[in-house]
């Protein structure tokens, strides 16, 4: 990871310490400079290619709110627009093209899932959300070329990872995907010519397309733009974070609940619990290092700080407390705590149908071995047959079933 320049602007020098700095466009200095002298407009794009934004984003919507808490105004840019091009960048395969109606139910359902995480308004420093198909689909295909498209090379162009690893692999990549990159780079543009951006951010594998960007600016007599990108986040282990045995772990309620959301982060690996407490949480920075120097049980106690936390800044802090609590007595009584996630089955049915129903495996074959673990509970009692058939005559006193996967993750079955 390169090394962080010595930042002097609030904004900046928090960005280091939270550990979400990889690199920044040059001139550092200038753009540090910028912080400090005025209010920056800086932007982060979505794509609107699903009804939830995910774990994976969640680095990105931090900065934006990063920007707000330092006094500066952040633009949610939604990709009305590219997403009926296609990112190409980390795929193989061509994205399935998606209607323009699919594309605004995305993004309204998108929208709804981050609501408590920034400030939406009309003041200085409140965020706003813009839509790049504004703009992007008023283009007229020649005008555009001759404006914007002469000032790109396709010799630079192939040698981008989003296009050079497509091809090297031998995989299908379509113009319109290949025009991707040049749709990106005239949103910093417009975005500037509109509200005065200067700064665009993203994950390390969009540098390609914020270089594009700022040299585009620079050609169309934009003022000085720049870059800054974050790391891409792995776990302790290695592994890429954000999945579970259940998919993906999506930012909306209504894909993953606020219980689950909140034992996903009390589920963090000990090596990982200080790295994540600076980047997802809004907590101060000596008591993070007080806590990711705990052992053992004490540790466990900053896991659940964590999974609080965490769980304060997308969901707000009372449904924080409420899965919290219900956690506590889900873990520490024992008991079937209202609050945990729900689902509705029709019974009888098969406890391997239960199991990947609940989220608790991905598949029967992973029930199956579950089970074979020990690590599949029905009310509490471990399930020692996969073939074991539930009816309603399993429903404890409050007519619902506990499933349990290990000593943490529970979900109630409701008959249908």
């Amino acid at each position: 990871m390169p090394v962080a320049p010595q930042f002097q602007s609030e904004f900046l020098r928090t960005f280091v310490a939270r550990g979400a700095f990889y690199a920044c466009s040059e001139p550092a200095a200038e753009l540090d400079a910028l912080f400090q002298k005025e209010r920056v407009t800086a932007y982060i794009g979505f794509d609107c290619t699903a009804k939830s934004m995910h774990i994976g984003n969640l680095v990105q919507l931090m900065t934006l709110r990063r920007l707000q808490q330092a006094g500066h105004k952040p633009i949610l840019l939604m990709g009305g627009g590219t997403t009926k091009a296609g990112d190409p960048s980390g795929k193989d395969e061509t994205r399935l093209i998606l209607t323009p109606e699919q594309i605004n139910a995305n993004k309204q359902s998108m929208l709804s899932g981050v609501k408590h995480l920034l400030k939406f308004g009309d003041g200085p420093s409140d965020a706003i959300m813009v839509d790049n198909a504004e703009w992007l689909d008023r283009l007229e295909y020649i005008p555009f070329l001759r404006e914007v498209g002469r000032h790109f090379s396709v010799n630079r162009m192939l040698t981008m990872d989003s296009v050079r690893l497509r091809l090297e692999r031998e995989q299908p990549l379509s113009f319109l995907e290949f025009n991707y990159s040049i749709m990106q780079a005239y949103d910093f543009v417009e975005l500037n010519k509109r509200y005065g951006c200067r700064l665009q951010s993203a994950g390390s594998d969009q540098w390609g397309n914020i270089i594009s960007g700022i040299e585009l600016g620079r050609r169309m007599a934009s003022p000085q733009l720049f870059g800054l990108t974050t790391p891409l986040i792995t776990t302790a282990s290695g592994a890429k974070m954000g999945k579970t045995a259940a998919g993906a772990v999506w930012l909306n309620p209504d894909m993953f609940s606020v219980y689950d959301y909140w034992q996903f982060w009390r589920n963090t690996e000990d090596g990982d619990v200080g790295r994540f407490l600076r980047l997802f949480t809004d907590m101060k920075l000596d008591e993070i290092t007080r806590l990711e120097k705990l052992q053992g049980a004490e540790l466990n106690e900053a896991k659940k700080v964590l999974a609080t936390e965490a769980t304060a800044v997308l969901h707000g802090r009372e449904a924080a407390e409420q899965v919290a609590e219900t956690a506590r007595r889900a873990f520490e009584e024992g008991i079937s705590a209202e609050g945990l996630p729900t689902i509705i089955a029709k019974l009888p049915d098969g406890i391997l149908n239960l199991a990947v129903a609940s989220g608790l495996a991905a598949s029967n074959s992973e029930a199956r071995k579950l089970i074979a673990n020990n690590g599949l509970k029905l009310n509490d009692a471990a399930v020692s047959d996969p073939k074991l058939i539930v009816d309603t005559g399993a429903l404890n006193g409050d007519g619902v079933l506990k499933l349990s996967s290990g000593k943490k993750r529970h979900v109630l079955v409701k008959p249908a």
